[in-house]
Formats: structure tokens, sequence, C-alpha cells
């Protein structure tokens, strides 16, 4: 389709929290971005029940760290202290899913919110919503699951004459909708070895931890979207880069884990986990990890063992891809900065 010589652009008024609601209210950039949010969050649950995937209904707080990061993130957790108890807010509801799993074998999914610790920027939010699943199986599983998944989205959206209209009215083309769809769910995968490879481990694109493990940069990973025309997994990271509930390939020294990379870079996340608590044990000893914080998860895998396997899909983020636009911060229709008291 041709691009529209009108568009419809953000107030980016957040920049200015308090005074944001002024500017805010009622324009056409957040009135599309509302229709949006209910378009997928319709297409989620449609597309879950038809699977036969449950959906639960999980607290927000915790009481450690719900999915601790690794150290190739730059994701930190959010802790409070409520009636003098300090708690967590939910960064991820994966350990919750594992643990619904054991009620629901046939799979689980929510959506709602989660908390961060690091600052907002162009990529990032503070508070975003979280697509998450829990699913019996492997990587490979899970990994099927979310490339139909987002094809279901993609397909919803053109479906609708609403939403289709107003991604044109913003990103100016449906063109880049109507490719993932074409694809039917089948994407290009590259592992992290050989994107380095495919990268000539160029320090722009590739870079190295102190420690020693290699991640592929936001940079990189917009290179590889471009070679490889869209949607592309990128899958085995270097396991210490990961956090500790991930399960390790044969050879032990990559994780079953794979990113889909698409629009602003990753924007779903998805791995296998240990089934055992052996495997486990031996996951928190080489990432350092506490058993004594995580007692209820290995009891879990000691007495419950299962292979699953699961996802997230930050919504602002396929939204960011769904307009061809590059700041997440414009997405967010009632901004929440951490350390700042907004209204409403």
């Amino acid at each position: 389709m041709n691009t529209l010589a009108k568009r419809v652009s953000p107030t980016k008024s957040w920049v200015n929290p308090n005074d944001h609601y002024k500017k805010s209210m009622g324009h056409p950039w957040y009135q599309a971005i509302a229709v949006l949010q209910d378009e997928i969050v319709h297409s989620t649950f449609q597309f879950f029940r038809e699977q036969g995937i449950r959906s639960v209904c999980l607290p927000a707080t915790t009481g450690s760290v719900t999915s601790p990061m690794g150290l190739g993130s730059d994701s930190l957790p959010v802790k409070i202290e409520l009636e003098g108890v300090e708690t967590y807010l939910a960064d991820s509801m994966q350990f919750h899913l594992e643990y619904m799993l054991r009620y629901l074998d046939q799979g689980v999914h929510y959506v709602m919110p989660t908390f961060r610790g690091e600052d907002a920027d162009a990529r990032h939010l503070c508070q975003f919503y979280h697509s998450e699943a829990e699913v019996v199986g492997t990587l490979e599983d899970v990994m099927k699951l979310v490339s139909e998944y987002i094809h279901r989205l993609c397909v919803d959206i053109l479906n609708n004459p609403e939403s289709k209209k107003l991604v044109m009215e913003i990103a100016g083309t449906t063109e880049h909708i109507e490719k993932v769809v074409s694809q039917k769910g089948v994407y290009s995968t590259i592992t992290l070895s050989e994107a380095i490879l495919e990268l000539e481990n160029d320090p722009e694109y590739v870079s190295t931890h102190p420690v020693g493990f290699k991640t592929i940069t936001n940079k990189g990973e917009q290179e590889l979207i471009r070679r490889f025309g869209g949607l592309v997994w990128l899958t085995h990271h270097d396991y210490l880069s990961v956090p500790f509930y991930q399960a390790r390939d044969k050879n032990g020294v990559a994780a079953l884990n794979a990113d889909l990379l698409f629009g602003i870079g990753e924007v779903v996340g998805c791995g296998e986990r240990h089934t055992t608590g052996e495997e486990l044990r031996e996951s928190m000893e080489y990432h350092t990890v506490d058993e004594k914080e995580y007692e209820w998860y290995t009891y879990m895998k000691d007495h419950n063992p299962m292979k699953t396997s699961g996802f997230g899909m930050g919504m602002e983020r396929f939204i960011l891809f769904l307009l061809k636009h590059d700041d997440i911060r414009d997405i967010q229709i009632i901004p929440r900065f951490n350390g700042v008291a907004i209204n409403p």
C-alpha cells in the first residue's frame, strides 16, 4: 500500500509527565494505541483458548525475584516494602506459570503488567504489559507456539478494518504486517555462535561481557533483522548470560533459549526450563544463586518434575512493530517512570 501523505504523530508529552494528561487526552495517537491494545488482548485470549491453553490469574507481588536476570540482561527487579515486609513487584510471571502447570498441564498464559527497576528509555518501560505462557514441551515446541501466535496477531490486526486503518494512519503502510502473514509462522533461525560469525564479531554488533561471554547488541539485532529481511530467531545464547532457570543444550555450553527479533529488536523471549531439582541445583551453583532463596522452586522440581518451556512478549514492543515506530515511551497511554509520582 502507498504511504499516506498525512500521518498521526505522538504528542511526546510524557517528557513532562504531570502535564501529559492535558495534552494527550483524546489525542488520536493515544486513541489508536487503545484500540490496538484491545485488539491484541482479544486476539491473544482467543488464540490461547483455541490452543486449549488456560488463562490464569496471578498475584502482582512475590517474596523473591520472579524472573531473576542473567549477567547478559540489563533488567533490574523492583523491591518494595508492604506493611513492613520487603517484597518484589513481579518482573515476570514465569515462575508462577510453571507452578500453575502443576494444576493445568494443558498449558497456561496471562496478560498483565510487569515491573522493571531500570530507567525508561526508547526501548524500555518501567511498567509494561506482558503476554506470557508456559507449556509442557521443549524449546522447539514453544518456538512453534510463538510463531503461530505472532502470525495470528498480525492476521487479526489486518482483518479488523478499524485497527488496519489506524496502522495506516500512523505507519503509512501495512506491508510489513502483510509480509509477516505471508510467512505463515515460518521464520529464519540463527544461533548466537552463528550470528557472531555472520556479524564478523564487529564490536558495534557484538558485545563481550567482562566475564568473557558474548551477546548481540541492539545494533546487532537490527542488522540481523535487516540481513534476514524481517523476523529472525536468535537462539542458544551463552549459558552464563541467561538466568539460572534456563536449561542447557547437550554440550552444556549454550542455553536452550531463543529471542524473536523484529521491529525494535527482541520482542519475544522464550526458553526451556530444567526438568529436575538436580539439574536446577547444578545451574544455581554455576550461576552462583543461593538455593535457599528458591526453596519452593527446587521443591517443585524435586517432587513434580516436568519438561516445560515458556515465552514472554512485550505488548508495547509488538505495537512499536505494528506502527513502525522507534520510541516505546510513546506507546504508554498513562506513563509510569520509577521515582516519579504521576497522575492519573
